[in-house]
């Protein structure tokens, strides 16, 4: 039986050494670092496996062994934004099906007021639409009266959905603004 040790290059087993050392030393203060942060304790351990696992790929390019442990937290700052990044998109995803759920839902016809308000209200939305720039106005109109989704609209103006994602949300904040009067 050939001794794995003997086969792996002399340099990787010293960097494996030296990374365990650097989790042995630092590894405690990263995790309570990411429970401090995330408040959760199974989302931290979550989140301390995936710094581990990036620290681990990325430990060749640390250049200063010094600064391990500003190194580790700034890997774990990372892999926070990025899972509060995650969280937000899938917020507002499961926000936009609620809406399209709800826009189509059946309910009682309304009262001859209730019509003439809704028209009127309707109206004041459409005219501080088409006060926006096109840019903003397209995706607006598409989704809310087009009843389309974040995914056809990308597909419909060949723009990535990120890009029609944020054209949304500055075209509600410019809107908030003009249709206060409303609420």
């Amino acid at each position: 039986m050939v001794n794995p040790m003997l086969t792996q290059p002399v340099s990787d087993y010293v960097r494996e050494i030296e990374f365990e050392e650097i989790v042995r030393d630092y590894g405690l203060r990263v995790f309570r670092y990411l429970y401090s942060i995330v408040g959760q304790r199974e989302l931290a351990e979550d989140l301390y496996q995936e710094v581990l696992l990036s620290a681990y790929l990325g430990f060749s390019s640390l250049q200063d062994k010094a600064k391990a442990k500003s190194w580790l937290c700034k890997i774990a700052m990372n892999k926070c934004r990025d899972y509060w990044r995650k969280e937000m998109s899938a917020k507002t995803f499961w926000e936009e099906k609620v809406y399209i759920y709800c826009k189509y839902s059946f309910h009682q016809p309304p009262v001859p007021e209730e019509r003439l308000l809704r028209k009127y209200t309707k109206e004041v939305l459409v005219k501080a639409v088409r006060e926006l720039p096109e840019r903003y106005r397209e995706p607006l109109f598409l989704f809310y009266f087009g009843g389309q989704s974040l995914a056809e609209i990308s597909d419909f103006t060949k723009l990535p959905l990120s890009t029609v994602k944020t054209r949304m949300k500055r075209a509600k904040d410019q809107l908030r603004s003009k249709v206060d009067q409303l609420i």
